[in-house]
């Protein structure tokens, strides 16, 4: 695993009258890689957000970006660092280029028309160079975000809701520049309402809640290990009692009877094998059944149990 390009420790907000924003973060996010941060709304991903990017003095705790503590040398680590807001905040009354070439500018850095065309190309916004930002629709201004937030060659880049209110084809299209950015080197690291698209790019994921990290882990190890495998299987006729071979399995009868309800496995295959000796036993049993439908668990449904298992836990 590469190093750490940003280390995030003990870190907490608490606003006045009391609002913990973040209760005790820590988190590490390794050079090249798409992270992605999942949360409900109010979690906390904006203010962690805002924390490392100035926006947001946290209360306590330590944010080191490039191996520089951003309390001590903020403009060093800021200068490394590109941030795609949620909310659309720019001049609209602005030409596209002039925006994002007065971006690059606001980092001391010269100017360079080759590298501000060479970004809009990249996000299929050259054509619209001249056009004034209110003109744009509302994927091609979530474009120019990403545009502004890349003018300066940033190390590592902050997605805050980044396909927002765009279509799926649009949002289909910036997870491929999004993925275009990471193969030139840039770390990234996402906030979603999508869980697909976590699903889709990130290489680890890491779920807040409430401002605590409940878990990160790598996408594939995730997947394997909380995935689960949910079948139902609708029988011919009632059963008012499972014969022992089928009850050993994690199985449940739903529906008075006329449904067998499987719930198990671990992500890694066991579920479909559990599911077939299932079927197996059914067979053996002499239990005749009409239809059978087969689910693996996705990104969200992980993630939507996790969430609402520490809701339950907190009760």
């Amino acid at each position: 695993m590469n190093e750490p390009i940003l280390e995030i420790e003990g870190l907490n907000k608490v606003y006045p009258g009391g609002l913990k924003a973040l209760d005790d973060v820590d988190l590490s996010i390794h050079k090249g890689e798409i992270f992605a941060l999942l949360g409900p709304n109010g979690a906390g991903k904006t203010t962690l957000i805002g924390a490392v990017c100035g926006l947001v003095r946290p209360t306590s705790g330590r944010i080191v970006a490039f191996g520089k503590d951003v309390a001590v040398d903020w403009r060093g680590a800021r200068a490394r660092i590109g941030l795609v807001p949620q909310e659309l905040s720019t001049d609209m009354f602005e030409p596209v280029k002039q925006a994002v070439a007065y971006s690059r500018g606001l980092f001391g850095l010269p100017p360079d028309d080759a590298r501000i065309e060479e970004v809009l190309r990249s996000l299929n916004l050259w054509e619209k160079r001249d056009e004034r930002i209110m003109a744009l629709s509302g994927g091609m201004k979530r474009r120019v975000l990403i545009a502004k937030a890349m003018a300066h060659d940033p190390d590592l880049l902050f997605l805050d809701e980044p396909t927002a209110g765009v279509d799926v084809e649009l949002r289909k299209s910036m997870w491929a520049q999004i993925g275009a950015m990471r193969e030139r080197g840039v770390t990234i690291i996402l906030t979603t309402h999508y869980i697909e698209e976590a699903e889709e790019m990130a290489d680890r994921v890491g779920v807040i809640r409430d401002g605590r990290i409940l878990m990160v882990d790598d996408k594939e190890s995730l997947m394997a290990r909380l995935g689960r495998t949910e079948a139902i299987i609708d029988l011919a006729e009632p059963l008012s009692k499972l014969p022992d071979s089928i009850a050993r399995l994690p199985v449940s009868l739903d529906n008075d009877g006329t449904r067998l309800c499987y719930r198990g496995g671990d992500g890694t295959g066991k579920g479909k094998a559990e599911v077939a000796d299932l079927t197996k036993a059914l067979t053996a049993a002499g239990i005749d059944y009409v239809g059978i439908d087969i689910h693996e668990s996705s990104l969200e449904d992980i993630f939507v149990d996790l969430v609402e298992h520490r809701e339950e836990s907190a009760a």
